[in-house]
């Protein structure tokens, strides 16, 4: 059984920094792992992708204070938020795709999800 369980959220205040946690299990093999988030009464949006030769795409709102990565060992996946806004304020969610033919700016076919972390930048 496939199971991706986030960490890591919480409150911060604008300019602070958060490391969001991503722990997979019964997945294995070439895949894409993704961090989504989800504002209230917004559609959910890819911030950050990375495949498995480690190339990396992030949404244009986030380029230069977010970074992904993953430690292949411990088949867990990571995104370092720095500099968050109030418009950062979200619900994240890890993905994975085991797809890697397609490009990894293409946001669509992760078929596993988690149940999402919440982010909130407030002062």
């Amino acid at each position: 059984q496939v199971r991706l369980l986030e960490s890591g959220g919480g409150s911060v205040r604008p300019g602070g920094s958060l490391t969001l946690s991503c722990d997979v299990s019964g997945l294995w093999g070439p895949r894409h792992g993704a961090w989504f988030r989800q504002a209230p009464g917004e559609e959910r949006e890819g911030v950050a992708a990375i495949d498995g030769a480690g190339e990396t795409v992030y949404a244009n709102s986030v380029k230069g204070r977010f970074t992904i990565s993953r430690d292949t060992a411990k088949n867990t996946l990571f995104l370092e938020m720095r500099g968050l806004k109030p418009d950062d304020t979200a619900k994240y969610y890890c993905a994975a795709r085991q797809t890697p033919w397609l490009p990894i700016d293409e946001w669509g076919g992760y078929n596993y999800w988690g149940r999402g972390t919440q982010v909130t930048v407030s002062s």
